[in-house]
């Protein structure tokens, strides 16, 4: 089981080269017999981003969502209170976006690790990455 951060979900599901060969094999495994989750929290992340300018789709953000959220062994994990709540008490020093937060924050609660791009969750000790 992993979690794919957003930045990895957009790689994979739109341009799987911008991945890394780790990141890719990773996720490659867990489609074979394992679990890939994605918080909804991705999901209104590429949204956002994408009615910003900041995010280019082949097609609607809906209809981009959908196809994403339907790959094999995808399951998109709503939001939990708990998530929420631990999110805002993170141990050590992370950085202060709520959508990172709440991704760490899924993944610290599973244990499982973080399939991510970004520098700033892979530098965070209290949660195990994949890049």
């Amino acid at each position: 089981m992993i979690v794919l951060d957003t930045n990895a979900w957009v790689f994979w599901a739109a341009d799987p080269k911008r991945l890394s060969r780790r990141a890719l094999r990773r996720i490659q495994r867990e489609e074979a017999g394992g679990e890939i989750l994605v918080s909804v929290v991705s999901a209104w992340e590429v949204a956002l981003k994408h009615s910003l300018g900041k995010l280019e789709l082949d097609r609607d953000v809906a209809s981009w969502i959908a196809v994403a959220a339907g790959y094999p062994r995808v399951r998109l994990v709503p939001l939990e209170v708990d998530e929420a709540v631990q999110s805002t008490s993170l141990p050590g020093s992370f950085h202060r976006d709520p959508a990172d937060r709440f991704i760490v924050a899924l993944a610290r609660r599973l244990g499982v690790p973080i399939v991510t791009s970004d520098k700033r969750i892979r530098k965070y000790a209290h949660v195990q990455s994949v890049w």
